[in-house]
């Protein structure tokens, strides 16, 4: 079996295979099965995630990682945006009810706070912020943006987190509402992640041709 080169700062499943789709076929040399993996598979920690933006979580995920494995990691961090609110949720978007992960009590609040919002002033975006880490100290980091609006109640049962209450620009559905495909060929993270692929590729290769 092939030694890991790349390590996702993630314990994600869905994230893992979005990741080495994303690789496949991209770098000669790279079994993106075998030596593209997950945090779990590495036996690394899960970082602390203290930062103040998605950027240095992202960054701080992928250094961590990074240091721990010996590896070339790659970390990202997302959340909801929402304008009226300053850009809350923001960083705090999974934990916005108080428990982490409760996307149900999440989206029950945030419809609470904007409930006497009207349609035009409850735009926003989706965020993410995609890092990448080296052992050798090189660091990058990427923002992708999915614009749009927070619906007043829920619609479809697709995606997590607050994909049911969030309507991309110029569409008619919520996130919930997208195939998979769809959601991943507009989504914040895949444009994060296409726009650092330049810089994986690049540092991908230079561990293959090292070996």
């Amino acid at each position: 079996m092939s030694q890991p080169v790349l390590v996702l700062a993630s314990r994600n499943q869905g994230k893992l295979r979005e990741l080495r789709e994303l690789l496949r076929g991209q770098v000669p040399g790279l079994n993106v099965d075998t030596q593209v993996i997950d945090a779990a598979t590495a036996g690394a920690p899960d970082p602390v995630e203290d930062q103040v933006t998605f950027e240095g979580n992202a960054l701080k995920k992928a250094r961590e990682i990074s240091a721990a494995t010996g590896l070339i990691a790659l970390a990202d961090d997302s959340g909801l945006s929402i304008d009226v609110l300053g850009g809350a949720p923001g960083i705090f978007s999974a934990r916005w009810s108080g428990v982490h992960g409760n996307d149900e009590a999440n989206i029950d609040l945030l419809l609470a706070q904007l409930g006497d919002i009207s349609a035009e002033h409850r735009t926003g975006a989706f965020v993410c912020a995609a890092a990448i880490a080296t052992p050798q100290g090189t660091e990058h980091v990427q923002l992708g943006k999915l614009l749009g609006s927070l619906r007043t109640e829920r619609a479809g049962d697709g995606g997590f987190g607050y994909d049911p209450v969030f309507q991309p620009a110029d569409s008619n559905r919520s996130l919930a509402q997208y195939s998979a495909e769809e959601k991943n060929a507009i989504s914040h993270r895949a444009q994060a992640f296409a726009q650092l692929l330049p810089v994986i590729i690049a540092e991908v290769t230079k561990v293959l041709g090292s070996n």
